[in-house]
């Protein structure tokens, strides 16, 4: 398929967030604005850097959002309590209130909720409808569904029901739409999707976003292993608050979450050290949060070594940025053609469509895949 770059710049293209009133989805939505207004920096997203100028992806500019949420607070009152955290700058909130009130007006109700007696089918058929809805009254020409919802506990064995992550992403496939899970729930990844995913033809990434004490770890790992340097125990901490924080007190739902923070590990060094990730919710840090890691190695002779890093920051403000990037990518090789997993968006994933990989290796994949997308212009 052959498009020229002013086609590009006229389509618009729909962002369906899933978890749409939360931070992440509103610093997107806010960050989106603001940045297309030319009222801040592109600070963060890989995309807007100079090797993906030629890549076609869809600009900013042309980005409509919606979702589903089971939340009620509004995107408008949702920054306004962003910026009171110091997560946006203050009055970015009411210079883009007309785009956070637009995307608002496209926000549809979630679920399943616990008293929901309608099946699985009878869910997806009516998130499915929501998406497709959106895309008619909008115009937009192609949407990608972007889960950033909060972590979910994997399913029980032999649980005949889906998974709320799962029914959110087959409604993706019934309506033709990309997917990114940028969550470490299970998305498209159950058996019961396979084939519905697979005969789709339609382009998904993920899974788990990868913005912070992970995103440090795919950097340092590597390092002792090209160094031949034996880590004999890797521990970390995890101190956040928000609605992450809430649902990760959880067992159930931290245990999710560290299975990609391990994977990252086992792959680099070759098998997973001693150690484990304690995930503590601390509510009065809100959308902030502290990851410390304690890497004790061997040296030469013997020598007993020790690594400590501290990593503080905001998680929205790291995840929003490639929210956006992926959406951009995916919304693009839809465009051209390129379908099923894409193993080259591994830069931004804890547990990838792939093999998880030292940072420099994925961002040359991301970088050959930009160059693809470009060719295909």
């Amino acid at each position: 398929m052959t498009t020229t770059s002013s086609e590009t710049a006229r389509a618009r293209t729909g962002v369906w967030l899933v978890g749409a009133r939360g931070s992440v989805a509103t610093t997107a939505v806010a960050g989106c604005a603001a940045v297309t207004a030319g009222l801040q920096p592109p600070t963060g997203m890989v995309t807007e850097t100079p090797d993906f100028a030629a890549a076609g992806l869809p600009p900013l500019s042309s980005l409509v959002f919606g979702g589903h949420d089971t939340a009620s607070c509004p995107l408008p009152k949702r920054a306004e309590a962003l910026t009171a955290a110091g997560v946006l700058p203050h009055g970015l909130a009411g210079a883009v209130a007309a785009e956070l009130a637009a995307a608002e007006a496209e926000i549809r109700p979630g679920g399943p909720a616990p008293d929901d007696t309608r099946s699985d089918e009878e869910i997806v058929t009516a998130f499915a409808a929501d998406i497709a809805d959106f895309a008619r009254r909008t115009g937009v020409e192609r949407t990608v569904v972007v889960n950033v919802s909060s972590t979910e506990p994997l399913p029980a064995p032999g649980d005949a029901r889906l998974p709320a992550s799962a029914l959110y992403a087959a409604a993706a496939l019934r309506a033709g739409c990309g997917y990114v899970n940028f969550t470490p729930s299970t998305g498209l990844r159950t058996p019961a999707l396979a084939d519905a995913a697979a005969a789709s033809g339609l382009p998904h990434a993920g899974r788990d976003g990868k913005t912070g004490q992970t995103l440090l770890r795919s950097v340092l790992a590597p390092m002792f292993a090209q160094r031949a340097l034996a880590v004999r125990a890797w521990s970390g901490t995890n101190l956040l608050g928000g609605g992450d924080g809430a649902a990760l007190a959880d067992p159930a739902a931290a245990a999710a979450k560290n299975a990609g923070k391990a994977r990252v590990l086992a792959d680099a060094l070759g098998a997973a050290p001693e150690g484990e990730v304690h995930i503590d919710d601390v509510p009065a840090l809100g959308d902030w949060k502290t990851a410390w890691d304690h890497v004790a190695f061997d040296g030469f002779l013997g020598a007993r070594m020790v690594l400590q890093t501290t990593w503080q920051g905001c998680d929205s403000a790291l995840a929003a940025p490639l929210v956006l990037d992926l959406a951009r990518l995916v919304a693009r090789a839809h465009q051209a053609g390129i379908g099923g997993p894409l193993p080259q968006l591994g830069f931004y994933f804890k547990d990838p469509d792939g093999r998880c990989a030292a940072l420099a290796e994925q961002y040359a994949d991301l970088l050959a895949f930009a160059a693809r997308l470009g060719a295909a212009a």
